[in-house]
C-alpha cells in the first residue's frame, strides 16, 4: 500500500496530523474513537499492522477503510461491504443564489437535533461526536433544525466537507447547495481545500457536486469491517 498524496489515505493523514487528538491507537493502526467516528487506517498490509487492526475492531467496534485497494483478508475480521466512491476536490466554487433561510452556526448545544437528523437522512457515518470534528452549519425552521453540512477529516492541507443532510419534509429547496457552498467556502478562506466523498452509484449527488465546483479526483474504495 502506497500514499503519495494526503488523500490516498486520508484517514491516515488526518489522524497523523490534526486529527490525532481523536484518535485510538494499535500499533501502527490507527482509528476515529468511536465517539467521533468509524474510519479506521492502515500505514501497510504487513501482519503486525493487520493484527493490530483485528485488535482493534473487537476491542472498540466495526470499522471503515477508505483506500484505493481492498485490503487482504485479515485473520478475526469480516467484511461487511466494499463500495466504491469518488473523491473530489475543490478549488474555487461556482455562483448561487441564496435559499429562503441564513444558515446558521451548529455546535454542541444543538448535537441531539443533529445526530437525529443523520440518523433520519443517513448521509454517511455519524455519531454523537462527530460534529466535534470540525465545523457545522444548519438550517431552522420554526425552530426546527431541517438541514446541515459540516466538517471531517482533515488530512493535510484539506478538509472533507461531509454530513450533509435535509429533512425529507424540506428537500428541493437548496439547502444542501448552500450549506455545502458556505462549509466548503470556509476552508478555501482558511487555505485547506475542500474535498468530499461520495458513493459511484450516487450520480445524483455526484452532479450536484459538480455544480458547486467539485472536480473528480479518483475512486476509492470503503471496506467495512466486523469481528467474525
Amino acid at each position: 500500500m502506497t500514499a503519495s498524496h494526503p488523500l490516498d489515505l486520508p484517514a491516515l493523514s488526518a489522524l497523523n496530523g490534526r486529527h490525532a487528538r481523536f484518535a485510538v491507537l494499535y500499533g501502527a493502526v490507527r482509528r476515529y474513537h468511536p465517539d467521533y467516528g468509524v474510519f479506521a487506517a492502515l500505514a501497510d498490509d504487513a501482519e503486525p499492522s493487520l493484527a493490530s487492526l483485528a485488535a482493534l475492531v473487537i476491542e472498540h467496534g466495526d470499522v471503515a477503510l477508505l483506500q484505493p485497494d481492498a485490503p487482504p483478508p485479515i485473520s478475526g475480521l469480516a467484511v461487511v461491504s466494499q463500495d466504491v466512491g469518488v473523491q473530489m476536490v475543490a478549488t474555487q466554487l461556482t455562483d448561487a443564489s441564496a435559499p429562503d433561510a441564513a444558515p446558521i452556526p451548529l455546535g454542541d448545544a444543538d448535537a441531539p437535533e443533529m445526530l437525529a437528523l443523520a440518523t433520519l437522512t443517513e448521509p454517511g457515518p455519524f455519531f454523537e461526536k462527530t460534529h466535534q470534528l470540525g465545523r457545522f452549519v444548519g438550517i431552522r425552521q420554526d425552530g426546527r433544525l431541517v438541514a446541515m453540512a459540516g466538517e471531517r477529516m482533515q488530512p493535510d492541507g484539506f478538509t472533507e466537507v461531509s454530513g450533509v443532510c435535509t429533512h425529507p419534509d424540506h428537500r428541493g429547496r437548496g439547502y444542501a447547495a448552500a450549506l455545502m457552498r458556505r462549509v466548503a467556502t470556509g476552508i478555501l478562506e482558511r487555505g485547506d481545500t475542500p474535498f468530499l466523498h461520495a458513493y459511484a452509484s450516487n450520480q445524483a449527488a455526484i452532479a450536484l457536486y459538480e455544480r458547486l465546483g467539485f472536480r473528480h479526483r479518483r475512486e476509492i474504495l470503503m471496506t467495512r469491517l466486523t469481528a467474525a
